[in-house]
């Protein structure tokens, strides 16, 4: 797996007993190439299961293509279509733009926004609660609601 550490600052807290009346700073090593749910599987808060349904949406939003995009593509031509699909690349974009579209209306109405946000764009919990107006920590629970819907929809045992 790819690392990519930096420093970030926690919230700021008081002064410790004997100190300055100055706020204490705090900081973390994050990874910043580790996705949120890979955080949330790696700490426990989601299993096996939700974690690789996760990671089938997020694999089936590139392979889809439906992120913005940038003026010029990078990736090397390939003539010919995979020996293991027997499909062209637009037909392999095509089927995982089918398989995306089928797993959000899976998840079901008001759960996609979390699902879009944490899984495919790699956004916090914290940061999807913030721009969903939801309240603190209710993220989590219907992101697992979400993933197990996703995982149901893949077949995913």
């Amino acid at each position: 797996m790819h690392r990519e550490l930096a420093e970030r600052e926690l919230t700021s807290e008081g002064p410790r007993r004997g100190e300055g009346t100055g706020p204490r700073r705090r900081s973390v090593t994050v990874n910043l190439a580790e996705s949120p749910i890979a955080w949330l599987h790696a700490r426990g808060h989601l299993d096996e299961r939700l974690f690789d349904a996760g990671e089938r949406l997020r694999a089936d939003y590139e392979h889809a293509g439906i992120a913005p995009g940038v003026t010029m593509r990078w990736e090397p031509v390939r003539i010919r279509g995979s020996a293991s699909s027997g499909l062209s690349p637009p037909e392999r974009q095509i089927a995982a733009r089918q398989r995306f579209d089928g797993a959000i209306r899976a998840a079901g109405k008001g759960l996609e926004d979390i699902l879009w946000r944490v899984v495919c764009a790699g956004e916090t919990l914290a940061g999807a609660e913030r721009a969903l107006s939801w309240p603190t920590r209710s993220g989590k629970l219907v992101l697992r609601l979400a993933l197990e819907r996703v995982a149901d929809f893949y077949r995913i045992r």
